[in-house]
């Protein structure tokens, strides 16, 4: 990383990334493309553990950006080539369909001074896209695994990320200091990494999180198709059929372009989940008891792996 003085307008700054450790972090503007879930909770936890001088936040919402002001989650709304300019790291946090231009254009407003991130679910499409940028070396690809299926700025949560993991995608392509700098703030929000081509991302990300969200929201529809009375799903249902459900409560917004950006991955793993719930129906169907019971202990095995 280049490490001479960033011209702004009239102003010469230096970069506070000397090195691949987070010292110059406490010195750092800090900008958060998208104020919601993942981004105000990114920005409390660098709050909280002193990794920023000033915190903007750059929204489509006059009402998120206001809220964001409210908590304490930014310091300051700009817009996007205001924000850029004045910043040392750029975390985008916005639905996916949205992130290939959005980081496209931070990536044209950069210097080999900032670092850029984005914290998105889907990784294959965006790292192709800008696999040929002349600034690709200052962006590095990140999925923080963990969510709720709450939304907004109001959704922010401190520790969000601790005993989490996080994947970095496309490691070598990146700049070794910003991936160095980019690694030691996730570890220090309590994060362990993992690292992945953004190919192979996409198919676990398939496995372990889309299908989760996909099979929620096709059960609460079954439920609110079959059970008419809606006194009854409040009264009746327990902490198992909430858990399983609660993803449903996800904004449509963010999960629709999910489903759409990995869709060959996500239809893959929902054919055998069909498969399965097929298995299931025709042991009930057939009452075979003993293949009704195998499958369960089958599905018991995930025990060993999930404490």
């Amino acid at each position: 990383m280049n490490l001479v003085g960033l011209k702004v307008g009239e102003e010469t700054r230096t970069s506070p990334f000397t090195a691949g450790d987070l010292a110059g972090m406490k010195d750092a503007v800090v900008t958060i493309v998208g104020v919601g879930l993942i981004s105000g909770s990114f920005a409390i936890a660098l709050r909280d553990k002193g990794f920023a001088k000033k915190i903007i936040g750059v929204g489509r919402s006059d009402g998120s950006i206001q809220k964001a002001k409210e908590l304490g989650i930014i310091d300051e709304a700009m817009a996007l080539e205001d924000a850029v300019k004045q910043s040392d790291f750029i975390y985008v946090a916005i639905p996916v369909d949205a992130t290939v231009p959005m980081v496209q254009k931070v990536m044209d407003l950069v210097s080999d001074q900032q670092i850029v991130v984005d914290a998105g679910s889907t990784k294959n499409v965006l790292c192709a896209a800008l696999s040929t940028h002349p600034m690709r070396k200052q962006f590095v690809a990140t999925h923080p695994m963990w969510g709720t299926e709450n939304s907004g700025p109001e959704a922010a949560v401190r520790g969000a990320f601790e005993g989490r993991a996080c994947v970095i995608c496309e490691k070598a392509s990146s700049d070794a200091t910003a991936v160095s700098i980019v690694e030691n703030i996730y570890k220090a929000l309590g994060m362990h990494i993992v690292y992945m081509d953004g190919y192979s991302h996409d198919i676990h990300a398939a496995y372990i999180s889309h299908i989760s969200h996909i099979t929620s929201f096709a059960l609460a529809n079954t439920v609110l198709e079959k059970e008419k009375e809606e006194d009854a799903i409040f009264e009746l249902a327990g902490g198992g059929f909430e858990s399983t459900v609660r993803l449903a409560k996800s904004n449509p917004a963010m999960w629709a372009p999910i489903f759409m950006q990995n869709r060959e991955n996500v239809l893959d793993v929902l054919n055998e989940h069909i498969s399965q719930l097929r298995k299931f129906k025709a042991s009930l169907e057939k009452e075979n008891l003993q293949y009704l019971t195998e499958l369960m202990e089958n599905a018991n095995k995930i025990k060993r792996i999930l404490k």
